[in-house]
Order: structure tokens, then C-alpha cells, then sequence
């Protein structure tokens, strides 16, 4: 009933810094997992991280095209993560039937 196995994923974020960037990315790992397995899920528990490709990418703004000038900065990562995963595999439950005779009143 109880499973562990280990799989590779590859996701991408991006963010406005380096942090943001990697948290964004690493956050997609759990929905990547689930589908891919279609299983109950216990525990996901990195193993290993290797990075795909990673940008930086800047550009300038202005105020009214002109005024202010600011350097806006934006952080992309891809990254490959190797993953020990616990879950359930809900298929090999068996499930009895069960009857609701009483009445709530």
C-alpha cells in the first residue's frame, strides 16, 4: 500500500530576484509530482538539484518615456530535481460498501 520511489522532474520560475526565482520554481515540484504518479501523496523530499539554465534580464524604464529612469531586473531558473517520494497507491485499497440505514433527524 505504502510506495517509495524516486523520480526526476524539470520545472521553471521566474522573479524579480535570484530567491524568488528558485522559490517559484521549487514550488511547482508538489503539482509536477502529482501529476505525474496520479497517487496519494505523503512526502516529497528533495535529493538532488541541477540547474537547466539560468537568465537575467534588465531593462530600463522611464517615466513618461523621459523622467525617472529605473533598471527593472527579472531572474529566470530551469531546473531538473531528483525526488524521493512516499505515497499511497489508492487503487490497491479495497474499500468495503457501507449502508447509511439511520435516519438523521
Amino acid at each position: 500500500m505504502k510506495e517509495t520511489f524516486t523520480t526526476t522532474v524539470q520545472v521553471q520560475g521566474g522573479g524579480e530576484s535570484k530567491a524568488q526565482a528558485f522559490a517559484d520554481a521549487l514550488s511547482q515540484v508538489q503539482r509536477v509530482v502529482l501529476g505525474q504518479s496520479g497517487k496519494v501523496l505523503l512526502r516529497i523530499e528533495p535529493a538532488d538539484l541541477r540547474v537547466l539554465s539560468a537568465e537575467r534580464r534588465a531593462r530600463t524604464e522611464r517615466f513618461l518615456f523621459l523622467f525617472l529612469p529605473r533598471e527593472r531586473v527579472r531572474y529566470t531558473v530551469a531546473l531538473e530535481v531528483t525526488v524521493n517520494v512516499t505515497a499511497i497507491d489508492a487503487e490497491r485499497v479495497a474499500f468495503a460498501a457501507a449502508s447509511d440505514n439511520k435516519r438523521r433527524g
